[in-house]
């Protein structure tokens, strides 16, 4: 039986959730990364002040199933600059998928529903970065044409790229 999934912008009262399935679909990572580096992850991923920040600055998109998120993407327009991002770039945070749901296009949905979102706002750069070890989503990233910038530090104890894509 096929699976119905709602798309929807989230707002605070998802926190929680947000948390839920960052912890859970980040969590998957945990056999591949050093007991420091997973140890380091976790504390961010578990950090609700992490999903306040972006929710302040960003249009959340999440994936419903029955009523419970499972999915979530972070769209930050530019005028949000960081050490890894230029401030005229908007960018992507935190593409995270319930391992319960993977495998039914969400994550690339979710990623789709950003780029268009950049398109809308006529963003001109959209940026994202991951790591050697998120397979899936950088082969979802260069199916849809984000290519490889520049190679950022170290994270986690794992080599990380920043990728970009021209909107």
């Amino acid at each position: 039986m096929r699976k119905e999934f709602k798309y929807r912008r989230a707002s605070l009262t998802d926190q929680q959730s947000l948390r839920l399935v960052g912890m859970a679909a980040y969590g998957t990572y945990q056999k591949v990364l050093a007991e420091e580096g997973w140890e380091r992850l976790k504390r961010n991923i578990e950090d609700v002040s992490i999903y306040t920040d972006l929710l302040a600055i960003s249009t959340c998109i999440v994936c419903e199933h029955d009523d419970q998120i499972v999915a979530m993407a972070f769209y930050i327009p530019h005028g949000n600059p960081t050490s890894v991002y230029p401030a005229d770039w908007c960018y992507i945070r935190m593409v995270g998928v319930h391992p319960d749901y993977s495998g039914h296009g969400i994550g690339k949905e979710l990623m789709r529903r950003c780029v268009e979102r950049a398109r809308d706002t006529n963003e001109k750069i959209i940026g994202l970065h991951t790591s050697e070890f998120m397979d899936a989503a950088r082969h979802i990233y260069e199916s849809m044409g984000f290519v490889r910038a520049k190679e950022l530090e170290p994270r986690f104890g794992k080599r990380y790229w920043l990728y970009r894509m021209e909107v």
